[in-house]
């Protein structure tokens, strides 16, 4: 009989050599700590590490946003309060510019410190972060949000677009706030007009001031429903108010239509949400027996106050023409076919045009088509536009439209400075006209304020979302880091268990072996 030790030496040299991988394995996770150093280790458990690990990454990230987040809004706010502050030291000089007691110089005086409140206002609003980003001019942060026109007013030149950052995986949160939405949606307190009808000649005995919104519903729906209303005084302490359809609303009106220009307040006029303040002067020669004959027949229109334009020159016209003015010439045709956020007038020639809502793209389609210009007037949707000089084919002309509904607090103080330093003393007119700027301005102060007070409330409102989706992410990353752990780590007492095992092992395989490779043909004779 023929024995073979060939399969003997192989297989114990294979199971030695098994056993001191096994070996060598266990000891290398005994003293790294770690299990799985290789996909092989535990397919399964690999792949949930990745996921793991992907996971934890973009947890990683939605706190970094969290901090840009953070630091954004902290500027911004900084940044409201300052104006807020501002707006509040302006106020309290409009009140003070109101006082009867101040002669012209003060009220210069106090114009020119209005002045300066308006030169900071507008450096505040046009702000730039840590970045030199425009902090509000939404998605075009690399341009200014404000700009000074030529008349005076100012323009919103930034988008709408709130820019977004995620913090989760469904969330995202606004990194600023547009000056669009905290100061061009200020209400504007001075939207409505007064026009005096007859006498066809202005004697001075009777004026009206052009009103100041006390109640925005009220005037929205009841005072633009039925405008514009004719105001006719019957005496001396009467007057009727009819609507465009010819309805007597005098009932309306506080006091029923009447007032008492002697007592205080008594002259102010309230109706549909909005004060007048009423004016009775009379002339030499007037007495109290004939003091509802000279007052009697004046009368006034009362209306929202209309559109206004305001017309930008484009950087590549040659020509040096302007446009001067700009007003509706045909209300229904305006409502009806001019565009509503703005037009571009385009003209293809020195008297022919071209109108397009803005903004003017290579795709655009007129809204008028091949318009004519006639004695320096362009003509088209129901507004016209008067040129100041002639204009050369390819010129554009951005017009922008205020509908006065809402007034950015820039254009405010702007006005208020001009109203202080127009001299009043012995100028009814002016003196009227100041009168009502204070006011209006008063109002419009307090309605930016509150605009501004919102957007600090939803910075507010922000930071406790950022701080819950904080704590949020902090316990998502501890679990994570738990459950990477789990697969990943060894356990001390199993391996080294193990450890103790696979030792024993390998020496009983060291001890099969020497005992298998001493065999042979003669032992067993």
């Amino acid at each position: 009989m023929r024995i073979s030790t060939a399969q003997y030496y192989a297989t114990t040299a294979a199971n030695y050599q098994r056993n001191l991988n096994n070996l060598m394995k266990s000891a290398e996770q005994a003293s790294s700590g770690v299990k799985l150093t290789t996909a092989a280790d535990d397919p399964v458990g690999a792949a949930r590490l990745l996921q793991l690990d992907q996971q934890k990454s973009m947890l990683d990230q939605y706190s970094s946003n969290i901090s840009a987040l953070g630091t954004a809004q902290a500027q911004e706010e900084s940044v409201l309060d300052s104006i807020n502050d501002l707006l509040q030291k302006v106020s309290e000089l409009t009140v003070r510019a109101g006082s009867a007691s101040l002669n012209d110089d003060d009220r210069k005086s106090i114009g020119a410190e209005v002045g300066q409140a308006e030169e900071q206002l507008l450096n505040l609003m046009n702000s730039k972060d840590a970045n030199g980003k425009y902090i509000f001019s939404g998605a075009s942060n690399n341009t200014p949000p404000f700009a000074r026109n030529s008349d005076g007013t100012y323009s919103y030149q930034g988008d709408q677009t709130q820019l977004q950052l995620k913090i989760g995986d469904s969330m995202a949160l606004g990194l600023n706030d547009t000056g669009w939405e905290v100061f061009q949606q200020a209400i504007n307190a001075s939207r409505s007009s007064t026009t005096l009808t007859a006498p066809a000649v202005d004697d001075g005995r009777v004026s009206l001031s052009p009103g100041v919104v006390n109640s925005g519903p009220s005037f929205d729906s009841n005072f633009r429903s039925g405008e514009p209303y004719t105001l006719a005084f019957t005496s001396s302490t009467q007057f009727v108010i009819k609507d465009a359809a010819g309805n007597d609303v005098t009932a309306e009106a506080s006091q029923g239509g009447k007032f008492d220009p002697d007592a205080k307040g008594g002259s102010d006029i309230t109706f549909r949400g909005v004060t007048f303040a009423l004016d009775i002067t009379y002339q030499a020669g007037d007495t109290p027996a004939n003091a509802d004959a000279v007052i009697a027949g004046h009368s006034f229109q009362l209306a929202a106050k209309p559109d206004s334009f305001v017309s930008t020159r484009a950087p590549g016209n040659t020509s040096t023409a302007l446009v001067s003015q700009a007003s509706v010439t045909n209300a229904a045709q305006y409502q009806s076919f001019f565009p509503e956020g703005g037009a571009v007038l385009k003209f293809t020639s020195p008297t022919t045009f071209d109108l397009y809502a803005r903004p003017l793209t290579p795709d655009s389609v007129p809204v008028v088509t091949a318009g004519s210009v006639a004695g320096g007037v362009a003509t088209a949707a129901g507004v016209s536009f008067t040129l100041d000089g002639a204009p050369a084919a390819n010129d554009q002309f951005d017009i922008s439209v205020n509908s006065h509904q809402t007034q950015s607090p820039l254009d405010t103080l702007s006005q208020l400075r001009k109203a202080l330093e127009t001299p009043v003393q012995g100028n009814p007119a002016a003196q009227r006209n100041l009168d009502n700027v204070v006011a209006s301005t008063i109002s419009n102060l307090s309605n930016a304020k509150n605009q501004v007070d919102l957007a600090r409330g939803a910075i507010g409102a922000r930071g406790n979302v950022m701080a819950m989706q904080r704590d949020q992410i902090q316990s998502s990353n501890l679990l994570n880091t738990a459950a990477q752990a789990s697969i990943e780590d060894t356990d001390p007492a199993e391996v080294l268990t193990r450890l103790t095992l696979q030792q024993t092992m390998l020496q009983a395989a060291q001890l099969a072996f020497s005992k298998i490779s001493q065999l042979g043909l003669f032992n067993k004779l």
